[in-house]
């Protein structure tokens, strides 16, 4: 049977494989402490689940608008404007399986196959960003993050990257696998080169915006580029319920494009019909109630815990040996360069000379499970990325055996230098 190139081609999601290997080594009796998945580990609000069971039972089991009904378009349009600064209507909303539905879709309606459009991708970036964006038959043009500068490209890089076959950009923030956010200014600078050339389009993916810690970084917030009016026009704001609301089997996400009277939605929720259709029809009330502000409260204990979190993290890594880290800000993962580890053995004598090899034998070995960065962008090769998205306990247990693992490395007969002192390991600072 013939296989398409294209998708013979394509790498299967890194992310997803680390949790099926993890996934299968815990079936065998194996004790995994998983850094793989981004799921929160809370339960998914009991107010929202009552929504859906309420819609179910009352009989809410046929077919829906491909785009969803009218509440569920008109809470996501009221939330998008009066949350974000989005001029929009509820026509301009689709209501998608998932946020990577949305990004699919609207890669698939902006790019021509064969012309060469490229999409301008900051790096380090979410695992499926760069096979979705080949897959629509775009080409990947990656601007490298530094973890000198947390990970944040600046307006010059972005600037340095257009040409006359750019057709968007790609943004992400809070970001998936860094965990850092952008602050306002730096992204209306990036607004700004976008504004100065009138046929890119910005898709602003904004999965994680509740999960925000200002805490940590004082004064953090988000910011959509879609409030701004010079590229209101021609900015495709993707977001879902996955994250924040602890609602990932699900599998809700929406997308919203109001330029051109809504023609872009328009010829998005085309395709949605000729692939999906609608989401479970039982389904759109739980949105509304998700965005009501009887959810808000959960949501706002969830975003804490995960501040926590990102802060007993980050403490963590940065006592081990040969780790390099940056404090997250936002989402719930933490993304340390172990690149100084290469060209050490493993206590099974694994070489470690990649992120990769590093991974493969911390799950093998010590029954942990991350993500290496090779597929997080060229910049991130020397990277592996954890999720915070577990209990404590967890963290310090997984995190434990990271550290014994790392010190048992060596090069040659010299073992990896002794812990470092409490007072150096932590390293809370600002980006």
């Amino acid at each position: 049977m013939q296989i398409a190139h294209r998708i013979a081609d394509m790498k299967e999601s890194a992310t997803l494989a680390v949790g099926a290997r993890a996934a299968a080594l815990k079936a065998q009796g194996v004790d995994v402490v998983g850094f793989s998945m981004g799921e929160p580990d809370f339960d998914t609000p009991a107010n929202i689940k009552r929504a859906a069971i309420a819609a179910l039972e009352s009989g809410m089991t046929k077919y829906a608008p491909t785009a969803g009904d009218g509440a569920a378009r008109e809470a996501i349009a009221r939330k998008l404007h009066d949350e974000n600064g989005i001029v929009c209507r509820s026509a301009d909303v689709t209501v998608t399986a998932g946020a990577k539905h949305a990004v699919y879709m609207a890669l698939q309606t902006m790019i021509e196959p064969g012309r060469g459009d490229e999409v301008i991708l900051p790096t380090p970036a979410w695992v499926s960003y760069r096979p979705l964006i080949e897959l629509a038959g775009g080409v990947c043009v990656e601007v490298p993050g530094s973890i000198d500068n947390g990970f944040r490209v600046t307006a010059a890089q972005v600037h340095a990257a257009i040409t006359q076959r750019t057709i968007a950009i790609l943004l992400n923030s809070p970001s998936n696998p860094c965990g850092i956010v952008y602050p306002a200014d730096e992204l209306r600078a990036i607004v700004d080169v976008i504004a100065a050339h009138p046929n890119v389009a910005i898709l602003s993916d904004e999965i994680y915006e509740k999960l925000i810690f200002p805490e940590i970084w004082p004064g953090i917030s988000h910011w959509s580029p879609g409030s701004d009016p010079r590229v209101a026009d021609r900015t495709i704001t993707i977001n879902g319920m996955s994250k924040a609301f602890a609602m990932t089997g699900w599998r809700i996400g929406y997308l919203c494009a109001p330029g051109a009277n809504g023609r872009f939605a328009k010829e998005v929720i085309k395709l949605q019909g000729q692939m999906t259709n609608s989401i479970a029809s039982f389904f759109l009330p739980a949105i509304v109630e998700a965005l009501s502000p009887a959810s808000a409260a959960e949501v706002e204990k969830m975003r804490a815990a995960f501040a926590s979190r990102a802060v007993l993290m980050h403490r963590l890594l940065s006592a081990i040996p040969g780790f390099r880290t940056t404090q997250p800000t936002g989402a719930f993962y933490s993304f340390p360069d172990i690149s100084q580890l290469f060209g050490r053995l493993s206590p099974a004598g694994v070489v470690i000379d990649s992120a990769q090899a590093f991974a493969d034998a911390l799950l093998n070995e010590a029954h942990v499970a991350v993500v290496p960065g090779e597929d997080f962008g060229v910049c991130a090769r020397g990277h592996v990325r954890f999720s915070f998205a577990c209990a404590p306990a967890q963290i310090e247990k997984g995190i434990a055996r990271v550290d014994a693992f790392t010190r048992s490395l060596i090069m040659g007969s010299a073992p990896l230098p002794s812990a470092p002192s409490a007072a150096a390991a932590v390293t809370l600072r600002r980006l």
